[in-house]
């Protein structure tokens, strides 16, 4: 906070994202950030997409069954509804959202609000994924975390998807997907094209 030339109080708004791929650690991360603001008297609150119903309908869980309580939304313009008098918004599996999520995240700021944000930045193919990468390109601070590759033990680089399905959104864990260094995430997709080969 700091003061104008009225005296008044303001709150400085900020924009931080947190991203990388599955496993690595966002949603922990987003949880303890907010965790600590509701420490410090910070009114708060979450949000994802209602889509994703992995662990909980309402809840946002972390792969490592850390909770926090979430309101599941449709698309971003709700979070201007849900968000009055917040002092921090927190908005997990942000790459399900539409692109509205930018000017969102951005009015919030404008507003004195701090946002926090989690999501993949790339999909399974290693693409950039939905609004993330605009949204790092507006954060005030990117914080890029790494799950460890399964094959090598190297820092993952990417999601790599273990099902045969070319659905972009594919919700899953780690049936579905694992974390692969980009050396390794290049074998398996030279090994998945001469299979496909053959």
């Amino acid at each position: 906070m700091f003061n104008t030339n009225q005296g008044e109080a303001r709150r400085q708004g900020r924009i931080e994202v947190v991203c990388g791929s599955m496993f690595s650690g966002k949603t922990e991360e987003l949880i303890r950030r907010m965790k600590r603001a509701k420490f410090a008297k910070q009114r708060v609150e979450i949000f994802k997409p209602a889509i994703d119903v992995r662990y909980s309908q309402e809840d946002v869980v972390s792969h490592d069954r850390n909770v926090i309580q979430s309101t599941p939304i449709d698309s971003s313009a709700q979070i201007l509804l849900l968000s009055a008098d917040i002092d921090v918004v927190g908005i997990d599996e942000a790459q399900f959202f539409d692109q509205g999520l930018v000017d969102v995240c951005n009015e919030l700021a404008n507003r004195g609000v701090r946002v926090i944000i989690a999501g993949l930045d790339m999909d399974f193919r290693g693409v950039p994924f939905g609004p993330m990468p605009a949204l790092c390109a507006i954060a005030d601070d990117v914080t890029k975390v790494h799950a460890i590759c399964v094959k090598c033990g190297n820092l993952a680089y990417v999601s790599h998807r273990l099902v045969d399905n070319e659905k972009r959104v594919l919700l899953g864990e780690t049936a579905e997907y694992e974390p692969l260094c980009r050396d390794c995430y290049q074998k398996a997709m030279e090994e998945s094209e001469q299979t496909t080969n053959t």
